[in-house]
């Protein structure tokens, strides 16, 4: 069984920067792509980024230019860089996990989340 642990967040200003890591642990793994989503009070869970094992890089158009997801496979550990922070980036940030599996399948698996607040 592959664990999340997302660590950062916290309380920022407006235009302000904070990261965010999240460490997958377990034995016998391997994991395609991780990345972010983060989820708003009432509001559904939201794409942030994604990044392959190869490197390729997904974001959503409301991050672009201001978050950077990057990722070190030999430490099964991905990381989001936010810059010029909006109060509308203010959620819940999940990291998740993409598991390939014996047969050809996979499935995701989610971190618990972390608190990201940007007061304006």
């Amino acid at each position: 069984q592959v664990q999340l642990v997302e660590s950062g967040g916290g309380l920022v200003q407006a235009g302000g920067s904070l990261s965010l890591s999240c460490a997958a642990s377990g034995s016998g793994f391997r994991i395609n792509a991780m990345g972010w989503y983060r989820q708003a009070p009432g509001k559904q869970r939201d794409l942030v980024a994604t990044i392959t094992s190869g490197g390729s890089t997904n974001y959503a158009d409301s991050v672009k230019g201001r978050f950077t997801v990057s990722r070190d496979n030999a430490k099964n550990t991905v990381y989001l860089q936010m810059n010029s922070l909006k109060p509308e980036d203010t959620a819940v940030y999940f990291c998740y996990a993409r598991i390939p599996t014996p047969f050809g399948r996979e499935y995701d698996t989610w971190g618990r989340g972390t608190q990201v607040a940007v007061s304006s």
